[in-house]
């Protein structure tokens, strides 16, 4: 800390003089918030700019930590440690919640992500094929064989017509008939 800002010749600030300069911010001065400003301000900032890496919302956790101190001298007991190592894990604690608060503003609406996927053609195929299938079941037994047999199973006319044992004019009667009900029930 003293080397960054320069105070490398400097002895860090003491408790006692911490202890009476927040002693003096109890009493409402206002040189004494500002000599603490002064000490700490840069620990404040860099340890929120680290967590934040945004240089106003480091600035506005500064702003908070001082204004807390100011409404509050008291907030800090000296028996737990130094006025800086305090302030620098206000700091880091504060910069977190920003953080927090932060993400949930975050407009889902805002965020629009590339995409082939189209959702209305996809719920209206699905609502098509659930129609092709109540209308497949409702087939007579022949016709929903044999069309299953050319569209699912993948064989031609000739082949079903060999595995049913059925004419081949029959087959293909069959397969238009199931067609039609099919075209007729989906374009209704």
């Amino acid at each position: 800390m003293y080397r960054e800002t320069g105070l490398v010749n400097s002895p860090p600030p003491s408790r006692e003089e911490d202890a009476v300069l927040l002693g003096q911010v109890r009493k409402g001065d206002e040189q004494a918030m500002a000599a603490l400003y002064d000490r700490y301000s840069k620990v404040v900032y860099s340890v929120a700019l680290r967590v934040l890496r945004d240089s106003a919302a480091a600035e506005d956790v500064l702003q908070e930590i001082f204004m807390q101190i100011w409404r509050n001298p008291g907030g800090f007991e000296a028996t737990r440690g130094s006025l800086g190592g305090w302030l620098a894990v206000v700091s880091r604690n504060r910069a977190i919640d920003a953080l927090r608060r932060k993400r949930p503003m975050d407009q889902v609406d805002e965020l629009t992500l590339p995409s082939s996927y189209n959702l209305a053609n996809e719920a209206e195929r699905d609502s098509m094929m659930e129609k092709a299938r109540v209308v497949v079941r409702q087939l007579p037994l022949e016709q929903r064989k044999t069309l299953e047999m050319a569209f699912f199973d993948g064989l031609t006319h000739t082949e079903i017509a060999e595995m049913t044992g059925e004419p081949l004019g029959t087959v293909k009667t069959r397969i238009r008939s199931a067609l039609i009900t099919l075209r007729k029930a989906l374009t209704a």
